[in-house]
């Protein structure tokens, strides 16, 4: 599994980045959604962690923009803002197959990540 997360927080999604590499998880990361898309077109990702609210490009809308290049992409969304009700509704409207709510626990964030992949039939 080859998961791509983007975060305006640096320290977080490098963080996680490397604990999930730990875990046997290929993941790299992204601090904004321009770089995010420049990473999609040369990397081929299973799951996109993506941010809701990012400066510039958001994360719903990167979400819209990633998918019409790779519509086999899955996404999570994260958020530290909002109840946790709130997102889930959001995160279903907009598509997502999960949310996280931050602070995000790397155990929780594995074990979506492979229920994701377990779901859609992927490798892991």
């Amino acid at each position: 599994m080859r998961v791509l997360l983007i975060d305006d927080e640096e320290e977080l999604v490098s963080t996680l980045a490397e604990r999930l590499s730990f875990r046997g998880i290929d993941a790299d990361w992204a601090t904004s959604g321009k770089e995010a898309l420049e990473k999609a077109a040369i990397t081929s990702y299973d799951i996109a962690v993506v941010d809701i609210k990012m400066p510039r490009i958001g994360g719903i809308e990167l979400k819209r923009m990633m998918s019409r290049q790779h519509p086999h992409m899955k996404f999570i969304f994260m958020t530290g803002h909002g109840s946790e009700e709130d997102f889930r509704t959001g995160s279903e409207e907009a598509g997502a197959e999960y949310y996280l709510v931050k602070p995000v626990d790397i155990e929780e964030l594995t074990r979506k990540l492979k229920k994701v992949m377990s779901r859609q039939g992927g490798a892991q």
